[in-house]
């Protein structure tokens, strides 16, 4: 171990030693000095355009330009420009509502506990699947830095709904375990699960058809279906609630996570159909077919979820209403990613939701509306 009585080597002292110490460090510092000339061009050969691609890129996946794919970093900065953090919404009101023993139904009650059950794990879950997997299988370094800006919004996520908790006082061992003890969140995540173990075994390497199949399957799994999906049935209950005046600070925030959301899942969908672009021979007729009976499988499991959560109407909603929108979602989603309509006949039960959401145009999400929250920003309410 060094400790400060040992000699260190100190150039300036060369004339200090021997006449030999001196021409041993001169010739130690010449061989570090090599002009950048002599360097062999192979070594630093700089990175164009058109060596970059999504997955299974050769190019060094550390230099950020020159951009191919500018969409990825537009959604970066975008994601840094709303930038926003739980405890700046006040909860008072919401506190004060859920002490009134006559503030809030048992039913709604019930709304607000399972959805909190579920978000708490779900996005831990999505962090989980960025940072161990698919953040290592994609090779392109624009996609990355928004990769690493997603996560970190997943954690922002987790600290609102533990924020939530913790301010109304609900009970932390009930909350954080509902994927372990309610069936219905539990078969979700279980769904999940093994989509994340795939990206997030170490030895899982892309590179064969196989194994890239199952990277895309992966990705739009997250994106079409965790994100694009299995997050619905909650937003539009916590959102009702706002609408009545009931948990406002709760509904605000989970505008921001919908709003943040809403960008997961269009960069996932962009990269989804970039790697499509770039492989087309994996979008296979099986392939599309197993992809296809998973989003009947997720509108399934999302449905049990909505039954358990909201076993009678409330808040003008009601169960069998969200088997409609369900499908009517995953319609979008299919024709998102260049799949057929699973359910063509299906519509859009909650016309209120299309302010709120606006599934036609998620891209230009909360430009107009209300969250128009930004950094060094107010809310706007255009």
């Amino acid at each position: 171990m060094l400790t400060f009585e040992d000699e260190v080597f100190q150039p300036g002292n060369i004339l200090a030693g021997t006449s030999a110490q001196a021409g041993m460090a001169n010739k130690m510092i010449a061989e570090r000095q090599v002009p950048d000339e002599e360097i062999p061009a192979e070594d630093h050969r700089r990175v164009s355009v058109e060596d970059k691609r999504i997955i299974n890129c050769k190019a060094d996946v550390n230099q950020l330009v020159p951009f191919k794919y500018k969409w990825a970093w537009e959604k970066y900065l975008s994601a840094c420009a709303n930038h926003w953090m739980p405890q700046e919404i006040n909860m008072t009101r919401d506190i004060a509502l859920w002490k009134d023993p006559n503030g809030l139904t048992e039913d709604e009650r019930r709304i607000v506990k399972r959805n909190l059950g579920f978000f708490v794990t779900a996005d831990s879950l999505a962090a989980n699947n960025i940072v161990l997997g698919t953040y290592r299988h994609i090779t392109n370094p624009e996609c990355r830095q928004y990769l690493l800006r997603q996560a970190f919004e997943e954690a922002i996520h987790t600290h609102a709904y533990q924020y939530i908790v913790e301010s109304i006082g609900l009970d932390e061992g009930e909350i954080f375990n509902a994927y372990h003890e309610i069936g219905s969140i539990r078969d979700k995540d279980e769904f999940l699960i093994p989509f994340i173990d795939t990206l997030t075994d170490p030895s899982f390497r892309t590179g064969t058809l196989e194994t890239d199949q199952q990277l895309l399957k992966s990705l739009i799994v997250f994106a079409c279906i965790m994100e694009g999906l299995f997050f619905y049935v909650g937003f539009v209950q916590i959102l009702a609630l706002g609408r009545q005046n009931k948990m406002t600070g709760a509904a605000e925030q989970y505008q921001y996570i919908l709003r943040d959301e809403s960008m997961h899942c269009n960069f996932g969908i962009d990269v989804i159909n970039q790697i499509k672009l770039e492989n087309p021979h994996l979008w296979t007729r099986e392939f599309r077919e197993e992809i296809s009976t998973l989003m009947r499988k997720a509108v399934e499991l999302e449905y049990r979820y909505a039954e358990d959560t909201m076993p009678r109407g409330v808040l003008g909603l009601n169960a069998p209403m969200f088997k409609e929108y369900l499908r009517f979602i995953i319609n979008r989603r299919s024709h998102q990613i260049g799949l057929d309509p699973l359910f063509p006949e299906a519509g859009n039960p909650f016309p209120w939701m299309s302010e709120m959401i606006d599934l036609k145009k998620e891209k230009n999400f909360f430009e107009t509306r209300v969250i128009e929250y930004q950094t060094g920003g107010v809310l706007s309410w255009d």
